[in-house]
């Protein structure tokens, strides 16, 4: 890992599998670091939530990752669309792309976003940036 990189410094409760229903999400947020995970199939399933094309949250409200079909995650900026078991682009601008997972530990039905790992770039808040630009 690069010497100026940060990482998770610790183990993170995320939450209990029986907590979240089939396809439901769950958000957190590490060091202004914004992650989610979804349950399906009986896993979970965790991403760092920026989109490999623009670097900006996926969802466009809290909570709301998948699209009309509740079958793959989407991107609200421009439609993108994810496998959820890989994190894979299968559709729009970043296609063979793949969303950046996170490590997950697990102890029974809880869950933790595990210590040690990469965290990401802090994400583009497009409207800051614009009324910065304003001043």
């Amino acid at each position: 890992m690069d010497n100026n990189q940060q990482s998770v410094e610790r183990d993170y409760f995320l939450c209990q599998l029986s907590d979240l229903e089939e396809l439901q999400s769950i958000e957190l947020e590490i060091d202004e670091r914004k992650l989610f995970a979804i349950r399906q199939d009986n896993q979970l399933h965790a991403y760092w939530n920026s989109c490999p094309h623009m670097g900006i949250p996926l969802n466009w409200m809290p909570g709301k990752f998948l699209d009309l079909d509740g079958a793959l995650l989407q991107c609200s900026a421009h439609g993108a669309l994810f496998q959820i078991d890989s994190g894979e682009c299968i559709g729009g601008p970043c296609a063979g792309d793949r969303l950046t997972p996170i490590s997950l530990k697990q102890d029974g039905d809880q869950y933790f976003i595990a210590a040690d790992q990469p965290l990401p770039a802090r994400l583009i808040n497009l409207r800051e940036a614009a009324l910065r630009d304003l001043d």
